[in-house]
């Protein structure tokens, strides 16, 4: 997988610490199908994802993405899912928190191929086909597929309470 130039900037002052960084994952739809792809690095079938570029809107970095990885040209139609991934640490010990924005999108234009090298496979797959997709992948897929639902989220949890020398994260007006 490409790693983005500002990614390798940063790497240069902060070495193999945790990085905060913005991900977007494209489920695109045409007709009853979905596009998946298999990923060069380590053979998982997925949908298209990356990092989001500094100053970038995410639903263009999806759409970008797909253009990129699949050579196709998609809508972006809503945000489906937002989550925060678990910790990865890559084989050269680089370590980062990817906070992942789930879009669903409709193809407009273009027919999948692997564009970039990140993908080896690339195609639009029926829904009742996916399995060597991923339990965590067939969950974006599944929240994406109503296209009016509100955009999932974990987390929520209540403001904690103010404690002795702490300002307190509640309002008092």
């Amino acid at each position: 997988m490409t790693t983005p130039d500002f990614v390798l900037a940063l790497r240069e002052h902060v070495g193999h610490a945790p990085l905060n960084l913005v991900g977007v994952t494209a489920i695109v739809f045409r007709d009853e199908k979905v596009l998946l792809g298999k990923r060069a690095d380590n053979g998982a079938w997925q949908a298209v994802s990356g990092i989001v570029e500094p100053g970038e809107e995410p639903a263009d970095a999806a759409a970008r993405e797909c253009l990129e990885e699949a050579g196709v040209a998609v809508k972006v139609e809503r945000l489906a899912l937002v989550q925060q991934l678990p910790r990865v640490t890559y084989a050269n010990g680089d370590e980062v928190d990817y906070l992942d924005l789930v879009f669903r999108c409709t193809w407009v234009s273009g027919e999948p191929y692997p564009a970039d090298g990140e993908l080896t496979e690339v195609g639009f797959y029926d829904l009742a086909a996916m399995g060597d997709v991923d339990d965590a992948h067939v969950r974006k897929i599944a929240l994406a597929m109503a296209e009016d639902d509100p955009a999932h989220f974990r987390g929520g949890r209540p403001p904690r309470a103010a404690q002795p020398g702490r300002p307190s994260t509640t309002s008092t007006t």
